[in-house]
């Protein structure tokens, strides 16, 4: 779209046209009277698809989601007040996966501020910790500048979301205003100093781990870390919910560090002489409570790369620091004639065995249905470009064991552990891949947390099947319930609606699968399907986890404590 600098607009049609020159080509809302204008807007704006969702929470994921898998600026409109508090949960899960965003809001007319007036919220304050920025536009001449700023803030250094709030009064006003230019890339970039700087540390090493994972990666980047894994021999895990940045098929791939680690994993870290972290901060999951390097100075030798400095010695100070995008460093890095390690293949391969072993089903588990394998046979079913979307819960750490990504960007979980976040996700990632198998994993706590948004999925044709993973509980803290205070249950047992009735009322095609060996047939079943599907797994509380059923947590925990 040309740059123009006399036309009379309002302030809706003037955001809207800023977002079409910045590239948006859908945005998620849900609709209200403070941004009428918006709406207006997009009206004529034919080249912008407008998702109408249910409630804010799933139209503000649905924007993160979008953002993950394109790398681009999700974009959220919501109202203001209860309208912008919904939202919040979309921002953080944003904000703690590095994830490109903008969330529009519409507030209250400028004239009223400080008076408390109808859903008047100081967005400033309220998504201050949240968001990389928090800005409200008082001008409507400076709509253009607001927008411009907001695509360069989200999706420059490290990645993340901005919050924009949009009085009524500058919405509703006309001005003549140009209009910004198209954003420009923003990127610390690698220099062959900082890979000649790893290579040499790296090269000294004699049981080096590289741990990739965070926001601002691509396909190309992924590709450009197989080919630096196989000319060096160095060994990669993911970091949590990072698992498809690279195959997990391929030789040189040991595992995912995050919630339920392989202990073997787990170890190794802990006795490596050389952590390469790619991208990830190695947070608090993927740490394993902090538990795997010693802050703030590692056991291990710590080359951290980021594309933001002030993460880098903010919790472990690194023998070499590189303030760089992964992008960067690992295209410079791919490039380069290496020199493969032979030195490592005994510790590399090693590591394969013990993922792989890890990897299989766990063949006996209380109850008609396993899960681990159900997740086991899936995977390689599904074609390499299926993509997997779940919010959080127990049953999470049996997809992340027991399915193996294959290609770049499958793989969408938020790293901030929030619930209802695999439906709306699912629902996004359908929008953008029609033709992609989407599989969204739920447990029946986790479902019911955005379940409304199988009427979006209805509405515009998402065709995602849904596998909700039935025990009657919130199974996590039932989990760490049994463990601190055993036989003491409060809070944790669901009483749960029919979901194969409830899908069917939205519009949708939906079973009833209660035994291992009946969900592959109702899997091809759903997948015939034109419309959603929905899939309820029923599953015994027993089968808590992959490892240990409820009675023996419970067993375990009466038992420690009376020692």
């Amino acid at each position: 779209m040309s740059v123009t600098s006399n036309l009379i607009r309002h302030g809706g049609k003037i955001l809207v046209d800023q977002l079409k020159i910045q590239g948006c080509s859908r945005v998620f809302l849900v609709p209200g009277e403070s941004y009428l204008p918006v709406l207006d807007g997009l009206h004529d704006a034919n080249d912008i698809d407008v998702i109408v969702c249910r409630q804010e929470g799933g139209a503000a994921i649905m924007a993160e989601a979008h953002g993950k898998l394109t790398n681009d600026v999700g974009v959220c409109m919501v109202t203001r007040g209860p309208g912008a508090t919904n939202a919040s949960c979309g921002v953080h899960i944003a904000h703690q996966d590095s994830t490109p965003m903008i969330l529009f809001i519409g507030q209250v007319d400028s004239s009223m501020t400080d008076r408390e007036a109808f859903q008047e919220v100081d967005y400033r304050q309220m998504f201050g910790p949240l968001a990389k920025w928090v800005a409200e536009i008082n001008d409507i001449e400076r709509i253009p500048e607001y927008i411009s700023r907001a695509y360069h803030v989200a999706k420059s250094g490290r990645p993340g979301p901005v919050v924009l709030a949009l009085p009524e009064n500058v919405l509703f006003n006309t001005a003549a205003v140009a209009d910004a230019k198209i954003a420009v890339n923003v990127e610390a970039k690698a220099t062959i100093e900082d890979s000649n700087s790893m290579l040499a540390l790296l090269n000294k090493a004699e049981r080096p781990i590289v741990i990739v994972g965070g926001g601002g990666w691509t396909a190309q980047a992924s590709n450009d870390l197989v080919t630096f894994t196989e000319k060096t021999g160095v060994p990669v895990a993911t970091s949590f919910r990072c698992q498809d940045y690279i195959d997990n098929s391929h030789s040189h791939y040991i595992g995912d560090v995050g919630i339920g680690v392989n202990p073997k994993l787990a170890e190794s870290i802990k006795t490596a002489d050389l952590i390469v972290l790619i991208g990830s901060r190695m947070g608090e999951m993927t740490s394993s409570g902090y538990t795997l390097l010693d802050i703030p100075n590692p056991t291990q030798k710590l080359i951290h790369v980021f594309s933001d400095s002030d993460e880098l010695g903010s919790v472990y100070r690194p023998d070499l620091a590189i303030n760089a995008s992964q992008k960067s460093l690992l295209n410079l890095l791919s490039g380069m004639s290496l020199e493969f390690n032979t030195q490592w293949e005994s510790w590399r391969k090693q590591l394969r065995e013990d993922y792989e072993a890890f990897h299989q089903p766990v063949l006996t588990v209380p109850g008609n249905a396993n899960f681990s394998i159900i997740v086991s046979e899936l995977s390689k079913q599904l074609p390499s470009n299926a993509i997997i979307t779940n919010g959080a819960g127990n049953y999470c750490a049996f997809v992340h064991r027991f399915y193996s990504y294959k290609d770049y960007r499958t793989q969408l979980a938020p790293t901030s552990g929030s619930m209802g976040y695999g439906l709306p996700a699912a629902v996004a990632a359908k929008l953008e891949k029609p033709d992609v198998p989407v599989v969204c994993f739920a447990g029946d706590g986790c479902f019911l947390m955005h379940g409304q948004e199988l009427a979006t999925a209805a509405q515009y044709n998402a065709a995602i099947i849904v596998v909700v993973i039935n025990n009657g509980m919130y199974g996590t803290i039932r989990m760490h319930q049994e463990r601190s205070y055993p036989e003491r249950r409060v809070g944790t047992d669901l009483q749960n609606p029919d979901f194969v009735a409830l899908a069917k009322a939205y519009g949708g095609y939906a079973e009833l699968v209660e035994h291992t060996n009946d969900f592959e047939a109702a899997f091809e079943r759903a997948k015939k399907q034109q419309c959603f599907s929905l899939i309820e797994l029923k599953v015994d509380p027993e089968a808590l986890t992959a490892n240990a059923s409820l009675s023996k947590i419970i067993k375990d925990s009466i038992e420690k404590l009376s020692n």
